[in-house]
């Protein structure tokens, strides 16, 4: 079973940056799908920033030009580097893993979310 650690969160003012990091029990690398979600209260959890097995990214729109999501296989990482920070992206962050089967279908491995909150 994977576990998933994220690290990283903080309070920042609005356009600062923030590096957020997730760390792996085992290794994620072609096997898996990985997913930065967030949770606003009051609202949905959102998929933002995932890369597949192949390597593939793809963003949401509301943070797609500033945020950048990448892999550090080596060392069973994945990391969302988040720039120009906006009040809107105060939420809890999560990192989630699945199986990679030439798609992105289920997230089953989850971590315990990091606090990012944006002041403006």
């Amino acid at each position: 079973q994977v576990q998933l650690a994220e690290s990283g969160g903080g309070s920042v003012q609005a356009g600062e940056s923030l590096l957020l990091s997730c760390a792996s029990s085992e290794y994620t690398g072609s096997n898996y799908c990985m997913n930065w979600f967030r949770q606003i209260p009051g609202k949905e959890r959102e998929g933002i920033a995932a890369i597949d097995g192949n390597g593939r990214r793809v963003y949401a729109d509301s943070v797609k030009g500033r945020f950048t999501v990448s892999k550090d296989n080596a060392n069973n990482t994945l990391y969302l580097q988040m720039t120009s920070l906006k009040p809107e992206d105060t939420a809890i962050y999560y990192c989630a893993a699945g199986h990679f089967v030439g798609v992105c279908l289920q997230y089953q491995y989850w971590g315990q979310g990091t606090q990012v909150t944006v002041s403006s």
